[in-house]
C-alpha cells in the first residue's frame, strides 16, 4: 500500500524517467546503454516507491501502553526538561528514521489532542542534540482517558524538509492511528511522565504502531 503523500512524487518521477529513457533511446546509443539506463531508472524509481509504503499495522491497544509512533532505531533515552509545553522534567525517548524506514507517524496513545504547534526551524542532522529544539518540527500533546499527557514531536532532518500532520486541538486520537508523515529521514521524540516505565533500550529497532516502548 502506498501512502497518499507519495502519489504526486512517484507519478512525477515516473514521467521524468520515462521521458529520459525515451530521449536516450531516440538518439540510438548502443543497446547496453539503454539496458543500463533503464535498470538504473527503475531501481531509483523503486526506491522512491518503497519510501512511501504504508503497511498495515496491528496495534495492541492498551491504555497503559505507549506505542512507538514511528519505525526506526531508539537513539535517546534520558530525563530532560521539556520547555515548550510541560515546563518540567520528563522522560524522553527518541526514534531515528532512516530513509529506508516507513515514514508514517502514528499516535502513541489514545485520547484527546490537547496541543498542536508547528515550528519553522533549521535542518540539522536528525541525531544532533539541538535538532529537537532548533529544527523544523511539530509538537503534539495527547491527554489519555486516564489523565496522562504524552508529548511527541516530529522533527525534520538534513534531508527531511516536509513534515505533514493531520490532527488539530480537540481531535480524538486513536492509539496506533496515522497522525502524520515526514518525507526522507527524520526523527520523533516522545516525552513521558517520570513515572512511566521505559521498555525499550538504546539501539532497539522499533515498529511504529506495534512496538510497546513504555508503559504508565
Amino acid at each position: 500500500m502506498i501512502h497518499r503523500e507519495g502519489y504526486k512524487l512517484i507519478g512525477g518521477f515516473f514521467i521524468i524517467l520515462a521521458l529520459l529513457n525515451a530521449v536516450v533511446f531516440y538518439f540510438g546509443p548502443p543497446a547496453w546503454v539503454n539496458y543500463v539506463l533503464g535498470a538504473l531508472s527503475f531501481g531509483f524509481w523503486m526506491l522512491i516507491v518503497q519510501f512511501f509504503r504504508n503497511p498495515k499495522r496491528n496495534t495492541p491497544k492498551n491504555p497503559n501502553h505507549i506505542i512507538a509512533p514511528a519505525d526506526g532505531k531508539v537513539v535517546v533515552i534520558e530525563e530532560v526538561v521539556e520547555g515548550e509545553y510541560f515546563q518540567d522534567k520528563r522522560k524522553q525517548v527518541s526514534i531515528f528514521m532512516s530513509p529506508l524506514n516507513v515514514h508514517v507517524n502514528r499516535f502513541p496513545v489514545g485520547g484527546t489532542v490537547k496541543f498542536v504547534k508547528y515550528h519553522h526551524g533549521l535542518y540539522l542532522v536528525a541525531w544532533h542534540p539541538k535538532s529537537s529544539t532548533d529544527n523544523e518540527r511539530t509538537t503534539v500533546v495527547v491527554k489519555t482517558d486516564n489523565n496522562e499527557e504524552v508529548l511527541f514531536r516530529q522533527i525534520a532532518g538534513a534531508v527531511a524538509r516536509r513534515i505533514k500532520y493531520y490532527c488539530k486541538e480537540g481531535d480524538l486520537a486513536e492509539q496506533g492511528a496515522e497522525m502524520g508523515f515526514i518525507k526522507f529521514g527524520s526523527r520523533v521524540d516522545i516525552f513521558l511522565p517520570l513515572t512511566a516505565k521505559v521498555k525499550s533500550n538504546l539501539n532497539d529497532v522499533v515498529v511504529g504502531g506495534e512496538t510497546v516502548i513504555a508503559e504508565f
